[in-house]
């Protein structure tokens, strides 16, 4: 810990903020400066296309510490600032306007940016995206009751939005190039629960259709599909998923691939360097592979390893991913990765919306799709984590508590 001096973290968002005071509370004296682009200090995300969008959470809740927390900890909290060059061997990283800073570990935590919609139109006033708080300040003047909002995707930052935008009262058609909501990461079950509670609400559906062009002169007036047809509107949100921002890595020459590349402790291929969060491609210990996560669990986890590894500490546990979405009354809790699954077995009731999808795989337990059941969330991540087998019977078997099928199954 003596030879660290100072720790620069590039990315003010969850994860840089969870390593900033991680290495405090782990008892690093040094110097740490947390740098990030956006005027906020580290906030949430999740709740972006939920309750901050309704209005019903105000920005000061939005952030994880007010900014004063910060040097109250003797961080140095650089807001509004980017970081555009990393000198390795000199261990300097620049800021916009020439600043260069000196570094004995960085900690980059650059997270994603929006995918683009990659269509003609894509820039006229009235279509917006969603990945920042401004972006919200943006959008949320104009959920107003009759409006027309086109969603284009049905990924679960779509669906928050349609649920948002339905619950305010505006109209809502979801365009989705797949044949189903969900698909990259549930089942066609869950999924066509997720579509007829859309359905109920009033939400129209467009599935195997793609978005050609967004049309309008001032504003936009109406987006235009590929089959030739098109719908009217008023507004429209483009949420077709988002990219690792690796360019200030790949610029310093780290590997690189669908993400920073780094190990379990979080070191890029640079040992000076540790990278976390939403940019980064880790090892998925309880998968035996390596992928990306866009998710809090990953964000804190990745600032507690990075903290624990500059700090000697010890290497905190690692957890299965774990995931959520809120849409209406519905909580859906997912923990662990469906990828692969050969076996799904429904435990509960679709029709009275409490129920839990379970994953295997070989009889294994991949992950579960918790809607309001979170018991069976709770009880289901410990069982992946222990890399358990279940027996498909006794997972639906409502006659017991889930906790007794857990414990039964780890005994």
């Amino acid at each position: 810990m003596s030879e660290i001096g100072r720790v620069i973290i590039v990315g003010a968002g969850q994860a840089g903020g969870e390593a900033a005071i991680r290495l405090r509370q782990l008892g690093f004296k040094g110097e740490i400066m947390l740098i990030g682009e956006e005027p906020l200090p580290p906030y949430q995300r999740p709740p972006l296309s939920k309750k901050f969008l309704s209005g019903e959470m105000p920005e000061d809740r939005l952030l994880l510490k007010p900014a004063e927390a910060y040097a109250e900890e003797n961080i140095t909290l650089l807001t509004g600032k980017k970081v555009v060059w990393i000198d390795r061997s000199q261990k300097k990283a620049r800021l916009e306007g020439g600043r260069e800073l000196g570094y004995d570990a960085l900690i980059l935590a650059t997270g994603s940016r929006v995918r683009a919609l990659p269509v003609a139109g894509a820039d006229l006033p009235g279509v917006f995206m969603l990945r920042t708080a401004a972006d919200v300040d943006a959008l949320r003047p104009e959920f107003k009751p009759g409006k027309r909002l086109v969603v284009i995707g049905a990924g679960y930052i779509g669906l928050e939005v349609a649920a948002v935008a339905r619950t305010l009262g505006l109209e809502v058609t979801v365009l989705e190039a797949a044949a189903r909501p969900l698909a990259r990461v549930t089942s066609p079950e869950v999924s066509g629960f997720f579509l007829d509670y859309h359905a109920s609400k009033g939400v129209r559906f467009a599935l195997s259709a793609q978005a050609a062009v967004i049309k309008g002169d001032a504003r936009v007036r109406a987006v235009g599909l590929k089959d030739g047809s098109e719908v009217p509107c008023d507004l429209v949100l483009a949420g077709i998923g988002i990219l690792p921002e690796t360019s200030l890595a790949e610029t310093a020459g780290l590997k690189v691939e669908d993400g920073i590349v780094v190990d379990r402790q979080a070191r890029t291929s640079d040992p000076s360097i540790y990278a976390i969060g939403d940019c980064v491609r880790r090892p998925l210990v309880h998968y035996d592979r390596e992928g990306r996560l866009e998710s809090v669990h990953n964000a804190i986890e990745g600032g507690k390893i990075a903290a624990a590894m500059i700090t000697g500490s010890a290497m905190p546990a690692e957890e299965v991913p774990w995931f959520w979405s809120d849409q209406y009354d519905l909580k859906l809790q997912i923990a662990g990765l469906s990828t692969g699954y050969d076996q799904l077995v429904i435990r509960g009731s679709m029709e009275k919306r409490a129920f839990a999808a379970f994953y295997l795989k070989a009889g294994k337990l991949l992950a579960v799709d918790a809607v309001n059941s979170p018991a069976e969330f709770l009880g289901g991540k410990r069982l992946i984590e222990r890399g358990a087998s279940v027996a498909p019977a006794a997972l639906s078997d409502m006659s017991k508590p889930f906790k007794e099928i857990m414990t039964a199954a780890l005994a």
